[in-house]
């Protein structure tokens, strides 16, 4: 029998009022962006805001407790934007949509950082429930990032790839890791660097004992990305099933999957709230799709971050996930 796990791929939207309070405390200047050095009285701002959005999701039922990543400026780009060997410069659009960020431009070695696991060291001090960890995947950062330093795709993917492992193997215990990698969907890695993207996440996966899902989002993977993903040392791969349904069955389809599954069935940037029971049947209608037979977890979320949505319906779409992953435990086997 497959067991529904409701959680999310992180990035939450910050607190109305913490909004207001950061607004005035820091600006939306380059100067006064996140860089592990803020004063007293902005970490007090994000620690509050930190213990309000966990304490949503234990309210909520959520089964896998988020971090939240309410200090990302960026929300891929972080981990790089806060390390001494990256400059941040001009303003970037994500993708095709309407968010931006600002070019990480990598100058020299990556060293460590640490600045992700003292967030999650925080986490983990004010909750007994299952923590998850989450962080961009190596191709996405290599995708989004400028090298100025390595020289060509093949290293500059290497050694993204050992430096999140660096970052995750000081990470406290944490039940799971959640690799964010939209730019496997929407800058798809050419031959010969597809397999690289997966050796990549293969270091970064090692680096953990928790089990590893890699999240795509924004639409489905290509074929050849998709079988190379499934050779890389992870526990499950994430399916977008807001955005692309016939591209997401067709490769499960056509080239089988992992022992587990995320399920991206909630839409992480429309107001829209779905019901319990709307999500438990689309999860069902997807496995009945499928040739196989039963899946050991089945990782309900969001199709992509929330940092989109308002505060409430954010509230609300966690209560929905997390009724939803009770009510498909008991009905569907």
């Amino acid at each position: 029998m497959t067991e529904y796990v409701s959680t999310t791929p992180g990035l939450f939207p910050l607190p109305d009022w913490a909004k207001d309070d950061l607004s005035d405390l820091k600006g939306h200047q380059k100067h006064d962006l996140i860089s592990g050095d803020e004063s007293e009285d902005i970490t007090a701002v994000y620690d509050e805001a930190r213990e309000t959005v966990l304490d949503a999701q234990l309210e909520a039922g959520l089964d896998l407790i988020s971090e939240g990543q309410l200090r990302w400026d960026d929300m891929l780009a972080h981990p790089l934007a806060v390390n001494d060997a990256v400059d941040t410069e001009g303003i970037v659009r994500y993708y095709d949509n309407n968010n931006f960020y600002r070019d990480p431009v990598v100058t020299d070695e990556l060293g460590f950082s640490g600045d992700v696991a003292a967030e999650l060291e925080k986490t983990v001090a004010y909750t007994d429930q299952p923590v998850q960890a989450v962080l961009p995947g190596p191709y996405t950062l290599a995708d989004l990032a400028t090298d100025e330093h390595y020289g060509d795709e093949e290293a500059f993917l290497g050694a993204l790839g050992e430096y999140l492992a660096a970052e995750v193997d000081a990470f406290p215990a944490h039940e799971t890791l959640f690799l964010l990698e939209p730019s496997l969907v929407e800058n798809a890695p050419e031959d010969g660097i597809d397999e690289l993207a997966s050796e990549a996440l293969d270091v970064v996966a090692t680096a953990t004992e928790a089990d590893v899902i890699v999240q795509p989002f924004y639409g489905a993977l290509e074929e050849k990305v998709y079988a190379h993903l499934l050779d890389a040392d992870i526990d499950a791969v994430g399916f977008d099933f807001v955005t692309e349904q016939d591209g997401s069955l067709y490769n499960i389809q056509e080239y089988g999957a992992t022992d587990d599954i995320a399920l991206g069935l909630l839409n992480g940037q429309n107001t829209l709230l779905e019901e319990p029971e709307a999500i438990r049947d689309r999860a069902e209608w997807v496995f009945d799709k499928l040739p196989v037979s039963d899946f050991d977890t089945a990782y309900l979320t969001t199709n992509t971050e929330t940092f989109y949505l308002p505060y409430s319906t954010f509230e609300a779409k966690l209560e929905a996930l997390a009724d939803a992953a009770s009510l498909a435990e008991v009905t569907h086997a």
